[in-house]
């Protein structure tokens, strides 16, 4: 069954100014709708590796809904789990400047009470023959429960992507039980309890390891912008990921493509570091292609092996 991943489809409403961006002014530009959520990013992520994952979500009733999973069908994404319920796309609404970044953003989340049923009724088979599980950390505790009491009882890994990192901080307990915690730096500044801000990568890379070994997480990599990344494995030790030089086209996107590179490579065997590296090259790729459009990569490429090696 590949990774299993569970949360959220958005419709993303995305404006870009023509020249500069004026923030108190009247911006001419254009307007663009594409699928979005980073659940369903990250699942259309992996699928982009040629692996198969599994996307358990809702969406609504209507041609929208019926568009983002005939599209999820084309990248090989497997949506026999997606739930069709009134209003249950949520949407982002984001205002991008000259430079590709996000200078504003306001977002409604959908209700994904109804996944619990499909857990109830499909969460062993399910759980049982996945690789392993992606899950949004921010969802409602109830649900979380449920994930992570099926994920032990197979003895799957999660990973807990993050979306909303004032929430996940209530749930320290569940991401200190995650395989990997993947953030960027003003997230891990809150995580931390910190100012992580000027630091250079070889200046926070050891910070992170000593947190990471108080705060008893198993792996932490905190993500630099243009610096690259940094991370950490108690007990292992840590080290700094370079970013790749790329042409930036639209940043939205490409943080959701790294966290799926780090999930695949060690879902498939890969130490931190080469993780890491993987989580660079596709958010690498994100980042230089309109509307995020991901190229597609073949396991191989990555000396990943499902199968062989998760």
């Amino acid at each position: 069954m590949g990774i299993v991943v569970i949360g959220a489809v958005f419709v993303d409403i995305k404006g870009y100014p023509l020249g500069k961006y004026v923030p108190d002014g009247r911006n001419a530009g254009r307007v663009v709708q594409v699928h979005g959520g980073v659940s369903r990013n990250v699942a259309e992520d992996i699928a982009n590796v040629e692996l198969r994952p599994t996307f358990l979500s809702v969406v609504d009733d209507t041609g929208t809904g019926e568009d983002v999973i005939h599209k999820l069908q084309r990248h090989k994404v497997v949506t026999d789990y997606i739930q069709k319920v009134p209003g249950g796309l949520g949407t982002w609404l984001a205002i991008f400047d000259q430079d590709g970044d996000v200078v504003g953003s306001i977002s409604q989340r959908p209700d994904l009470s109804v996944l619990s049923d499909v857990l109830a009724e499909h969460g062993d088979e399910i759980f049982r023959d996945c690789d392993s599980v992606v899950v949004e950390i921010d969802m409602a505790s109830s649900l979380l429960k449920q994930i992570f009491d099926l994920a032990d009882r197979y003895h799957k890994v999660v990973y807990a992507v993050v979306s909303n990192m004032s929430i996940a901080l209530e749930r320290r307990d569940l991401m200190m039980r995650t395989g990997c915690v993947v953030c960027n730096q003003e997230e891990a500044g809150l995580l931390f309890s910190d100012d992580f801000t000027g630091m250079t990568p070889e200046e926070l890379a050891p910070i992170i390891y000593r947190k990471a070994c108080t705060a008893q997480y198993r792996r932490v990599v905190v993500t630099m912008g243009k610096s690259g990344a940094v991370y950490a494995e108690p007990d292992i030790g840590c080290g700094v990921c370079p970013a790749q030089e790329t042409a930036v086209i639209d940043t939205a996107g490409c943080g959701d493509a790294f966290f799926a590179g780090v999930t695949i490579g060690l879902t498939y065997g890969k130490k931190l570091k080469e993780a890491c590296e993987i989580g660079t090259r596709l958010a690498s790729s994100v980042i230089a292609t309109k509307e995020n459009v991901c190229p597609r990569f073949r396991p191989e490429e990555f000396g990943l092996f499902p199968g062989r090696n998760c």
